[in-house]
């Protein structure tokens, strides 16, 4: 038995207007359908109830137009609030997080036992559609504990790390049974059998999308993309290359390095096209898929002159 779906009574510029927009994706359907398009959830898109809708719409909708989601998540917000309400200290330096034992349980907790959950279930909303699993499992990431030079000094952050091999054939098995993977950013201590790392959300997509040969990878963040000028608005940068991304990697502020560099060694590893995108505005992910100007900033290996 077919569901009735309500008709909603729109002007007949308005129907244009949205005639108009679908003919403008069609290009990018028929580019985009048949592969795997990793995705990066995190920031402030996880905390607002109307975007957490929004992100699950957009995700059931690449599914159903027959592009292949996988979703890589953080869980920064969630993370700080949970060490807060159990009195353990947090603090970042470099960009990351510097995380202790203790805090690796919470992390543990909050990324795989309520983030991942949550997720898994406003996607199931429209229909059966995702499951969740962690980056332990089955072997699908191998870490290595990581430091990083802050003003000069090495600083050591403890239980994180980068994400050193990655088995994806647990992901492609999902895929292929028509799921959307949702994965969480842990894993395995390489050097340290029994132990966890925090890994980098960015980084662990970037990854995953290099070994799935994925044709895009989409990285939700807090600002509207990169800046030649901060914050200079008008200064935003729509696209640029590995080399001019390389270039001014350095001189960027600390938060925005790990977005950058994991879009660079996506693009490096051989993912077509890497973007930031602002995950503060409802279905910019759309916006940046399926539209010519796209949202936020887009990298390839080499621009087009």
């Amino acid at each position: 038995m077919s569901t009735r779906i309500p008709r909603t009574p729109v002007s007949r510029e308005a129907a244009k207007g949205k005639a108009l927009t679908l003919i403008e994706s069609l290009p990018w359907l028929e580019r985009f359908r048949g592969t795997v398009m990793v995705i990066k959830y995190g920031g402030n898109a996880m905390v607002s109830p109307e975007l957490q809708r929004a992100f699950a719409e957009d995700v059931v909708y690449l599914r159903h137009v027959g592009i292949l989601p996988v979703v890589v998540h953080g869980g920064g917000p969630q993370i700080s609030s949970a060490l807060e309400r159990f009195g353990i200290e947090s603090e970042f330096r470099g960009g990351y997080r510097v995380t202790t034992r203790e805090a690796m349980d919470v992390v543990r907790m909050v990324l795989t036992g309520q983030v991942s959950r949550e997720l898994v279930s406003l996607i199931n909303r429209h229909g059966p559609l995702a499951a969740s699993v962690s980056g332990e499992d089955a072997g699908l990431f191998t870490g290595r504990r990581k430091t990083v030079q802050v003003d000069g000094e090495t600083v050591d952050l403890g239980h994180v790390g980068d994400v050193v091999s990655v088995d994806a054939s647990r992901v492609r098995r999902m895929l292929d049974a028509e799921l959307i993977p949702v994965i969480s950013s842990v894993a395995p201590d390489e050097e340290h059998p029994g132990d966890s790392l925090n890994i980098n959300a960015d980084a662990a997509a970037s990854a995953l999308a290099i070994a799935l040969q994925a044709e895009k990878l989409v990285i939700l963040t807090d600002v509207e993309g990169l800046y030649a000028n901060w914050p200079d608005r008008s200064s935003l940068i729509s696209s640029l290359d590995a080399a001019e991304l390389e270039r001014i990697l350095p001189s960027l502020a600390s938060g925005m390095i790990p977005k950058m560099q994991a879009c660079l060694d996506a693009v490096r590893g051989g993912v077509p096209k890497a973007a930031i995108i602002d995950g503060r505005d409802e279905h910019s992910m759309l916006l940046e898929v399926f539209t010519d100007d796209g949202s936020g900033t887009e990298v390839v290996e080499q621009l087009e002159r």
